[in-house]
């Protein structure tokens, strides 16, 4: 069977023992008029505004369960690196994300992932200066004068000979 790109079915078989073939084709009968089809376009047109702020909501939503989600996990595994004021201030962000995604209302959901987002990359920023912090004091460590002696050798196998 093939099914085109106007819904229209087109089937055919064949029987093996006898070698006939029968096809059928089906096609869809659009049942509405042309009147019921303009009040369809109608009603799509005025609840517009409605189908975008819904879209709109649910975009903040989802950044914000996102941003939750993503500091949440950062915030567990890095937990004894986080200095604690900055800690503090992304618990509180936090909180403040969560009460705005109970709210429903998108500019305070927007407003609290703006401060999220801060607070979060402030938290970032000092996890990174500690380890680059710490990368440098470990390589340091491993650096000093070079005691690599070079030997120079040729090995001959003298069985493939």
């Amino acid at each position: 069977f093939d099914i085109d790109a106007n819904g229209i079915v087109n089937v055919h078989a064949k029987d093996r023992a006898t070698s006939k073939e029968q096809s059928i084709t089906i096609t869809g009968q659009s049942s509405l008029s042309k009147d019921q089809i303009d009040q369809m376009v109608r009603d799509a047109e005025s609840h517009a505004e409605e189908d975008r702020q819904r879209k709109e909501e649910a975009d903040a939503r989802n950044r914000a369960e996102t941003l939750v989600y993503q500091t949440e996990k950062v915030l567990t595994e890095q937990a004894d690196k986080v200095p604690a004021n900055e800690k503090a201030d992304v618990e509180s962000a936090l909180v403040k994300v969560r009460n705005a995604l109970n709210d429903n209302d998108v500019a305070a959901i927007n407003a609290a992932c703006d401060e999220l987002m801060t607070a979060s990359q402030t938290m970032s920023q000092s996890l990174y200066q500690q380890a680059s912090a710490e990368a440098d004091s470990g390589a340091g460590a491993g650096e000093g004068p070079s005691d690599d002696d070079v030997v120079e050798a040729e090995i001959i196998d003298e069985e493939q000979q």
